[in-house]
């Protein structure tokens, strides 16, 4: 399995890459993630784990992370799990590695 790093807002380069990455990364999890995890990181329903606290999944490497969503993964004590790229097919390595840049940098733990 290989994995595909976007260009983020921690990489050197002109301005406009990471405000780009920002974009189509909010973009993505508007379009794929917003349902269950909510706009604020936090969870919209039960059983799904608040992204933004300290010690939780953010805490991850980006292997991880990118691992469990394009696999789906379901949390220890979770009533349900989160499917392959989170229920949308047409998600490449390169669009989880973005999210994860995306939510690193807007849901902080």
């Amino acid at each position: 399995m290989s994995f595909v790093y976007p260009t983020t807002t921690h990489a050197a380069g002109p301005p406009h890459l990471a405000a780009d990455v920002s974009t189509t990364g909010r973009a993505l999890f508007e379009g794929s993630c917003i349902m269950c995890h909510g706009d604020d990181g936090k969870g919209s329903m039960p059983g799904v784990p608040d992204i933004t606290g300290a010690g939780g999944p953010l805490t991850q490497p980006d292997r991880m992370l990118i691992r469990r969503m394009l696999n789906g993964f379901q949390s220890p004590g979770s009533p349900m799990a989160m499917p392959p790229k989170g229920g949308n097919p047409g998600l490449t390595e390169r669009d989880l590695a973005t999210l994860v840049d995306y939510m690193r940098s807007t849901f902080k733990p």
